[in-house]
């Protein structure tokens, strides 16, 4: 790995893209953990690659993760190394030298979404919360999850990103200006295709590790650091797990290295996208909840019981902000498909309304009474009841991510989510591990 840049935990990979003239259409599939409960998703995916080179041939949809046996899923990964191993011999898949590409998203929600690929050095992330590294989790970490995607990694040569990472840019010092220095006639415009599936469209250029717009944004990235009070500066928005799996292979592997051989191993550099929190392309969505098996009456009384030192009131709808109260105080809207009304929180422990509520709703879980997390107000609705009821949650503001991440260490689970599903990240690039 070449042009590290370790005060920053950054490094300038050699990114590997197909070779020119493959159609990036059918090469550009979305995130293994997306539609996992829509197979059909993945079978129109299959008829549309057909016989064309695509990564689909190089990863393994969690869709059938849970639907497969151990022998039929041991045969899926035996294929993906065989396909990457070809797709390298037969040059299909070309190496670039040390270097970023800057990239622009469009989808049918939002007609720009600037991003950067670099790579992250694992030695610098720490996904146990309350850490002081310079790469954080944004979530708690399940921990059963990463062995299962380890030996799927292990077995892998290289590695494609779904990850999604985030900087806290309000000024646009980073990543803009890096696109304002781009000569959109001269960059080297290394993809440029619409995204199967209703993924929309995207463009990326790519720029070497030593040229002016390279250094630019090094030295951004440089200046972001100066002005974090705790040494933050990167926070993992989508892929948490999967950079979480990434470090611990890079662990396994680096007890085998020389120190030397420690300081360059691709395995050590994780490829990632880089996103401007502020990015006016990125949308921040609460993920709410419904729980079965709970009546409103019954609700009340176990949340003024466990809310009796945080000043829990019951307060009509009109209560209710969406983005937060100025006062400290936390509202969450309730409904049960029919009626609407708030609990307001004027002493709140937890940082966050959802910090709050899951609190509560974990220590009333029991064999009668679970919680589901639902994207979009209009399914939450659709799903309440008399004795389902829905809790919308206020939104999760840029403004104050980072400093939230700083202060409680991890949001809670299912806290936010990073756009709508087509909008999540497709694999394109790829690395050497």
């Amino acid at each position: 790995m070449n042009s590290i840049y370790s005060d920053i935990a950054v490094a300038a990979p050699k990114i590997l893209l197909p070779k020119k003239g493959t159609d990036l259409s059918k090469w550009a599939v979305i995130a293994c953990d997306q539609f996992t409960s829509e197979p059909k998703y993945w079978e129109d995916v299959e008829n549309t690659v057909g016989n064309a080179p695509s990564t689909l041939r190089m990863f393994l949809p969690e869709v059938y993760l849970e639907k497969e046996t151990p022998e039929q899923i041991d045969a899926r990964l035996s294929s993906i190394a065989s396909s990457i191993t070809n797709y390298i011999d037969e040059g299909i898949l070309t190496e670039l030298d040390p270097g970023f590409i800057l990239l622009d998203r469009k989808t049918k929600f939002n007609e720009s979404r600037k991003g950067l690929m670099l790579a992250l050095d694992l030695e610098q992330y720490d996904f146990t919360p309350g850490n002081k590294s310079r790469i954080r989790a944004t979530e708690g970490t399940v921990l059963s999850r990463i062995p299962p995607r380890v030996r799927i990694r292990e077995r892998a040569p290289i590695e494609m990103p779904h990850i999604m990472v985030l900087i806290n840019d309000p000024k646009r010092t980073v990543i803009e200006p890096a696109f304002a220095a781009l000569s959109m006639d001269e960059a080297d415009l290394v993809y440029d295709t619409d995204l199967m599936m209703d993924g929309g469209h995207i463009r990326g250029y790519y720029t070497k590790a030593d040229s002016e717009v390279s250094k630019g944004i090094i030295s951004a990235l440089r200046d972001l650091l100066s002005a974090s009070e705790d040494g933050f500066l990167f926070a993992v928005g989508d892929g948490n797990h999967s950079l979480a799996t990434a470090k611990k292979h890079w662990e396994n592997i680096r007890e085998n290295l020389s120190s030397e051989e420690r300081e360059s191993h691709p395995a050590r550099f994780c490829l990632v996208e880089i996103v401007n929190i502020h990015d006016e392309g990125l949308q921040f969505e609460p993920i709410h909840r419904v729980t079965f098996g709970l009546t409103k009456g019954n609700l009340i009384a176990k949340a003024t019981a466990y809310f009796k030192d945080n000043e829990l009131t019951v307060e009509d709808k009109s209560a209710f902000a969406k983005e937060g109260n100025a006062d400290g105080s936390q509202t969450i809207l309730v409904t049960d498909g029919k009626e609407d009304f708030v609990l307001k929180i004027k002493k709140p422990s937890h940082t966050l309304a959802v910090g709050s509520l899951q609190g509560f709703l974990d220590s009333i879980e029991s064999d009668s009474i679970h919680t589901d997390y639902i994207h979009g107000e209009d399914s939450v609705r659709a799903l309440s009841s008399e004795d389902k009821l829905g809790f919308l949650l206020p939104d999760v503001s840029k403004n104050s991510f980072f400093e939230t991440i700083s202060k409680e260490g991890v949001f809670p689970r299912k806290t936010f989510s990073m756009g709508e599903a087509i909008e999540k990240r497709y694999y394109l690039e790829a690395k050497k591990i």
